[in-house]
């Protein structure tokens, strides 16, 4: 009895160090980052909380907010949010017609989510942005979120092996030293990292709060700047700290 209780502790300490481990990612993904001339000019958004790498899903309740900054006028895309169930949990899509060159900023502000793993809850203020016909201008445009990374590459035209900088702000000031985590979105499982520390790229923000990072292959890369909220949020009445992400998705081409 006493060998059987050593395993299962040990069995659940491996369980526990490797779940918590996992990077949680908001994902805001588009069916297109640049729209040309000719081109279908609807873009699909698929809005989902996941680990990107494993493709292991978490359930993302209705998001608080979900909108676009297109050409810097703010429109509200809430109500065109439609439910889906991917791997028996909570997702969602929409589908926004871009009608005008330009850059279109896709944002969400999710609903805390509470992770008993880590004792916190999360909260990944998440964006994407789209460009359509040529017009080149705004992409480094702030949405305003509580927590935003605010690009200083372009964050389209990239090729895979180049580099992404990018600003993380709190309530609009640059943050010193942060915490920023990467991930490639491994949609067709394809992907095979030779071991679990390739899974999650972690690195840290300047003094300025300027992050640089070499993409080494195609396709669609999270950027996550973590931080700790100042308030924190009541979990069965007791004050639990509160995970900021910023998060931003950006496509790399081959």
């Amino acid at each position: 009895m006493k060998s059987f209780n050593v395993l299962f502790l040990t069995l659940m300490f491996f369980f526990c160090v490797s779940s918590s481990a996992m990077a949680h990612f908001g994902m805001i993904i588009p069916s297109d980052s640049m729209i040309c001339r000719g081109e279908n000019n609807v873009v699909s958004l698929d809005v989902r909380f996941w680990h990107p790498m494993e493709g292991i899903p978490m359930s993302l309740e209705r998001p608080v907010k979900f909108g676009v900054l297109e050409n810097g006028k703010n429109v509200d895309l809430l109500n065109k949010l439609q439910p889906r169930t991917i791997k028996g949990h909570k997702a969602w899509i929409a589908q926004y017609k871009v009608k005008h060159p330009g850059v279109y900023i896709f944002y969400m502000e999710p609903k805390p989510y509470w992770e008993p793993a880590e004792d916190k809850y999360i909260i990944h203020y998440t964006k994407t942005v789209v460009t359509a016909f040529g017009l080149d201008e705004g992409w480094d445009r702030e949405v305003g979120l509580k927590a935003e990374i605010v690009p200083l590459s372009r964050p389209y035209g990239l090729y895979a092996g180049n580099v992404f900088q990018g600003i993380v702000k709190v309530d609009g000031k640059p943050v010193p030293f942060a915490d920023v985590e990467v991930e490639y979105y491994n949609q067709d499982g394809k992907f095979h990292p030779p071991n679990e520390y390739m899974v999650t790229q972690t690195l840290k923000a300047d003094k300025n709060g300027v992050f640089t990072y070499g993409v080494p292959r195609a396709g669609w890369w999270g950027f996550a700047a973590l931080t700790t909220s100042k308030t924190p949020m009541k979990h069965d009445g007791v004050d639990k700290d509160v995970e900021l992400g910023a998060v931003m998705w950006v496509h790399f081409e081959k």
